[in-house]
């Protein structure tokens, strides 16, 4: 109270009435006993009100419709409803693989070589480097981590050189691909989705994470006991939601799926998605489950090289879902071959990048038989006759 209020100090800076004012994190405000900023940016983001906007030190009206608001956030579910209303709403995808290695190359690695006091042309990472650093040693959306990564590099060679007693010798330090391990230690990121065998009941599905896209396993098994449903993994309510639909729809299509009509009398069917430690939620895992169903009750192997997405409803629709450009990448980067969307989401694969598209083949379907014939390595009703 002893001096104007944050937006009338940042407008004398500007020196201006008409700013980009930047409001970053603003899914990270909260409300304690000091007051709630949120209320505050109501009247401040609403242009039917901002034109009288008062400062309370200054007691003067003040026109902010001429400022231009932009806000970021990583999640919108923290956002109040009223405020994130009054906003317009952009959301940027994280970046590929590729796309984070031009930003490495171009920008990242000469920044992190400056601090670490390089001089140009003492550190040298190769092509084949900088992408096992960006698929091997980073799980992200951006790229902060993989400046981290790089900066390590960059000032491991700059011990390297300064220990060194002839520096003639070691300058340019070249780092390639088999050199990473050495500056990074062993790698921090998995990638197994391409190299897991072919196991009845065990499906490859694909979901959005803050890190960006992400491929997930969803297995099933059925043991003898009280007939029901475990479902483990943490899991949220909409994804516990789609795993009862995926069972009711198998129970009540047993017969055309192929599925003998005891096999499930006095069974308990179980059904695990794997990294247990990792909240997950969403309906998008829906024909991931169906397909894991009746994978195990025909003990029809699933191919691996074949990811999902979308939702299932009780008559066996496959409903669109979002997130469609950052499952395509991951797919990509997992090296699965095939991707089976909802033929609703074929409009979103314009955002796809081209290479990316090229190299894998997707496929649009209407119906959960329609995934099955391209899921399941033999047809489940060939398979149960």
């Amino acid at each position: 109270g002893t001096h104007p209020g944050r937006i009338v100090r940042a407008l004398r800076e500007a020196g201006s009435m008409n700013p980009v004012f930047l409001l970053d994190e603003v899914d990270k405000v909260a409300s304690d006993w000091r007051g709630d900023p949120s209320a505050a940016l109501l009247e401040v983001l609403d242009p039917a009100q901002n034109h009288t906007f008062r400062d309370h030190y200054l007691e003067l009206d003040l026109d902010l419709s001429e400022v231009l608001f932009i806000a970021t956030a990583n999640v919108l579910d923290t956002i109040p409803e009223p405020l994130l209303n009054r906003m317009e709403v952009i959301r940027l995808d994280g970046y590929s693989d590729d796309e984070k290695a031009a930003i490495g190359r171009a920008h990242l690695l000469p920044r992190q070589a400056e601090l670490a006091g390089l001089e140009p042309g003492e550190l040298d990472v190769t092509d084949a480097a900088l992408a096992e650093v960006v698929s091997r040693y980073t799980q992200e959306a951006g790229v902060r981590t993989l400046e981290r990564r790089l900066g390590t590099i960059a000032r491991k060679t700059a011990t390297r050189i300064a220990t060194s007693t002839d520096a003639e010798a070691v300058t340019p330090v070249v780092v390639d691909r088999d050199d990473v391990r050495e500056f990074l230690g062993r790698p921090k990121v998995q990638r197994e989705a391409a190299e897991r065998e072919a196991t009845p009941g065990v499906v490859t599905g694909l979901a959005v994470t803050g890190a960006g896209g992400d491929v997930l396993f969803v297995e099933a098994t059925v043991m003898e006991g009280e007939p029901g449903l475990t479902l483990t993994g943490q899991l949220g309510d909409v994804m516990k939601e789609s795993a009862t639909i995926a069972l009711s729809y198998v129970r009540a299509h047993a017969d055309g799926l192929g599925i003998g009509a005891d096999a499930l009398a006095h069974r308990h069917v179980h059904v695990h998605v794997p990294a247990g430690a990792v909240p997950k939620d969403g309906p998008s895992a829906g024909i991931t489950m169906v397909s894991a169903l009746v994978s195990l009750l025909t003990a029809t192997p699933a191919d691996p090289t074949v990811a999902m997405t979308g939702e299932v409803n009780l008559q066996g629709q496959v409903m669109p879902i979002g997130g469609v450009k950052q499952k395509l990448l991951a797919a990509h980067r997992a090296g699965i071959k095939t991707v089976v969307l909802s033929r609703r989401n074929e409009d979103d694969l314009e955002d796809v990048p081209a290479h990316v598209l090229d190299e894998l083949d997707v496929t649009l379907v209407d119906r959960v038989d329609e995934v099955l014939d391209v899921v399941l390595v033999h047809d489940a009703t060939d398979a149960a006759a």
